[in-house]
């Protein structure tokens, strides 16, 4: 069982680039990788799905690649032609001024736009795939430990409440044995108090037996029994269970609603409220697996 959240971090370095790859993963219903690029490693990030849809069944994992190089890719480039055009002209201006055009100040020239061009050299983004790559499988091994970590602790945590569930289950169906003799008898006392002894034996037998029969639970709490036994398998199961869990936890919730409603004695209503609670935090819980 995995978790759907964790945080990986991996790096890589030839002597003149370093790559640093960060990763974290959070609860999604399905797989969604959000890749963040620096614009020279664009064409990398089918590379990168490629890696890691495999081993992302579920979950938003969001990444982010940062490069940096020992020494700078920026170049400077000079357009001697064009600064003697604006020296022509600078010099037409003065000496219509009648100023000395001798005088004008080479760092005036060099300010003028398009006489010194600062540009950035492209890295190979192929050739330093090596370097992401192995960068990336760092931070992936680091991010699916953490996600199997917190899969066991999981694990343990919906062990605990599934077994909350079979006690409560079992203390409701202990406290349904006689139910059909009590309700004969509350049935008895609300008559007779309403219209003395009157009433015929025979019928009140058959009254008592159709509440009797709407407030069996019998067949809930088997199905309920049936649903954590399910759960339980799935919970060792290899393949990404996540949804299985949603759909069992759906299931659970409704048989237990079903017997809150059909039962009205404080006792089960308890238990009832109980289970609820647990079952609570157990979908809240199977929400963070993968």
């Amino acid at each position: 069982m995995n978790s759907m959240t964790g945080y990986g971090r991996g790096e890589a370095s030839n002597g003149d680039v370093s790559v640093v790859i960060e990763m974290r993963s959070v609860n999604n219903r399905f797989r969604d990788i959000q890749i963040r690029l620096p614009r020279a490693y664009m064409v990398l990030e089918s590379r990168i799905q490629k890696i890691m849809k495999p081993r992302i069944n579920r979950g938003r994992v969001e990444i982010f690649v940062k490069r940096s190089a020992v020494e700078s890719g920026q170049t400077i480039s000079a357009d001697p032609i064009l600064a003697e055009r604006y020296h022509a002209a600078m010099s037409a201006v003065a000496k219509r001024l009648t100023r000395d055009p001798d005088r004008i100040p080479l760092e005036t020239l060099l300010k003028q736009p398009g006489v010194l061009t600062l540009s950035e050299s492209e890295p190979d983004a192929l050739v330093e795939w090596t370097l992401v790559s192995t960068a990336l499988e760092s931070a992936c091994d680091e991010l699916l430990s953490m996600r199997a970590t917190e899969g066991a602790e999981l694990f343990n945590d919906l062990k605990q409440h599934l077994d909350q569930i079979r006690s409560l289950r079992r203390e409701v169906e202990e406290h349904c044995e006689g139910i059909n003799t009590r309700l004969h008898a509350r049935l008895t006392a609300r008559i007779t108090r309403l219209i003395g002894d009157r009433i015929e034996p025979s019928r009140l037998a058959a009254e008592a037996a159709v509440l009797a029969d709407k407030a069996d639970v019998s067949e809930e709490l088997a199905r309920i029994l049936s649903h954590c036994s399910q759960f339980s398998q799935v919970m060792t199961e290899d393949n990404p269970i996540g949804r299985k869990m949603d759909f069992l936890t759906q299931e659970l919730n409704r048989e237990i609603n079903t017997i809150g409603s059909k039962s009205a004695e404080h006792p089960i209503s308890h238990r009832v409220v109980e289970m609820k609670s647990v079952l609570e935090r157990i979908r809240e819980q199977a929400a963070n697996v993968e």
